[in-house]
């Protein structure tokens, strides 16, 4: 079939206003970084999941290609076309209804295309808690929250998008539709497929709709920013205040002073909280559905303990809601400032949160032996032991010149994070970006396992080609 006479018909099934090509296509064909840049026969923007099933039968009849696409936020090119131009781009930001919520079962239905902000916004004004939360979620979608099973800042107390979903509805790469859309929290009735889907960058279907978690609304909260002599008193003051506190403990950010500095050097309505500077600092909250708690006193109180042993260097806990704002405002600016400081070698790693001290203190020994004169930035989710471990150098020449050498970076930091038992990728995914670096460092059989799983459901492979596997 001719460019011509297959664009008509994707256009007579999503209407003109659906498909895209030329100029208005090209937002849809670089990554969020600018790292990846594809081309592709069109953007094909279904308004429904008939219509996103009737675009996928389209297009595994004639053999062509298909690259599902969320907010086009992620980080590893995982819904960036391909070169060859083949591929066709199907966007589901279309798909944008909230179906319906459930506050007795503490559920939400949304389509794949809501902004995760308007599902957090839905579920508030039903007097719920949607807790995933992202630096993103005012352009990330629900569809690639769960294509990348995101974590985010919330993942210590309420777990990732896996934890989060209790049913799914996918347009599977024939284009038929499997309905999982299903609020139960028992359901022993065979495989659970969803979980197929959940994190497989859209290699498996097309996910256009999922059944949500919700929560209580949090009605007592305590935020504070904490100065730290190193990584291994963050560790224990978590430890801390979990055996004080329990599932109060919400969120856990740990923040190393370079990343500090780039979010006061390039982000202007950014300022330090404390007078003396530290080389880590800890973004602690808690949170309780009970109103009127004084959560402040409680983490006062643990902030005591580590002041008299001399774990903790000083700290300020927010006294209202401007200040809690900014603190959050300085751990969510970091990306950005990254983004302006310039290119920069980026990881994405796990490790059991009590090798996070050992994996900071070895990797930082053995680049600065490989690597003289490079720059760590590192911060994340220590909670869950989710490390954003960046290099870079402040001088370009020198900057570039790392960059080059960026296979032998990722070597020093994966072999590392791989001997204390941790993942080359926590919560971006594998996309373009990490698809031989897992190869290293999985075993041939969980590959045989997942290409199995591929071929059961995509046969022919037209589903997201070239990422992942």
């Amino acid at each position: 079939m001719s460019d011509a006479a297959f664009l008509g018909r994707l256009a007579a099934l999503v209407g003109e206003a659906g498909v895209l090509a030329g100029a208005e296509a090209e937002p849809h064909l670089v990554d969020w970084r600018g790292r990846y840049r594809g081309r592709a026969r069109c953007v094909v923007k279904p308004a429904s999941t008939a219509e996103a099933a009737a675009v996928v039968a389209l297009c595994a009849g004639e053999g062509v290609a298909m690259v599902p696409q969320g907010g086009n936020t992620g980080l590893v090119g995982g819904a960036t076309p391909r070169e060859d131009g083949g591929e066709v781009v199907i966007s589901l930001a279309r798909l944008r209804r909230i179906r319906g919520i459930d506050a007795a079962n503490n559920t939400l239905t949304a389509e794949a295309g809501c902004l995760l902000a308007e599902v957090q916004a839905a579920a508030w004004d039903a007097g719920r808690l949607f807790p995933l939360s992202l630096a993103s979620e005012g352009s990330c979608e629900i569809g690639g929250n769960l294509s990348s099973n995101a974590g985010g800042v919330a993942v210590l107390r309420y777990g990732n998008m896996r934890e989060l979903t209790l049913g799914l509805e996918v347009v599977l790469p024939d284009g038929r539709v499997w309905d999982g859309l299903r609020g139960l929290r028992k359901d022993n009735t065979g495989y659970d497929l969803k979980q197929l889907f959940i994190g497989a960058e859209g290699t498996l279907g097309l996910i256009t709709a999922a059944v949500l978690k919700l929560f209580p609304l949090p009605r007592s909260r305590a935020t504070a920013w904490v100065a730290l002599p190193d990584a291994a008193a963050a560790v224990e003051l978590l430890a801390r205040l979990q055996e004080d506190c329990g599932e109060r403990v919400s969120a856990f950010e740990l923040v190393s002073r370079a990343a500090l500095d780039l979010v006061l050097a390039h982000v202007p309505a950014a300022r330090d909280p404390l007078a003396a500077a530290a080389p880590w600092y800890a973004l602690v909250e808690l949170t309780d559905q009970a109103a009127g708690l004084d959560l402040g006193a409680s983490l006062e109180a643990a902030l005591a303990a580590q002041f008299a042993d001399g774990r903790a260097n000083d700290a300020v806990v927010a006294q209202d809601l401007a200040q809690r704002q900014a603190l959050w405002f300085l751990r969510e600016s970091i990306p950005e400032a990254e983004r302006r400081e310039g290119v920069s070698i980026k990881h994405d790693i796990g490790v059991p949160r009590s090798r996070i001290a050992e994996f900071l203190s070895r990797a930082e020994a053995a680049l600065a032996g490989a690597f003289p004169g490079t720059r760590i930035v590192a911060f994340g989710h220590a909670g869950d032991g989710n490390l954003h471990y960046n290099l870079s150098r402040p001088q370009a020449e020198a900057n570039r010149e790392l960059l080059a050498r960026s296979e032998q970076a990722n070597r020093v930091v994966h072999d590392l994070v791989a001997e204390l038992g941790g993942t080359i990728s926590a919560e971006h995914g594998i996309g373009l970006l990490k698809r031989g670096e897992i190869l290293r460092y999985k075993s041939a059989v969980e590959m045989d396992l997942m290409r199995a799983v591929k071929r059961t459901l995509d046969p022919r492979g037209l589903m997201n080609p070239g990422k992942l596997l």
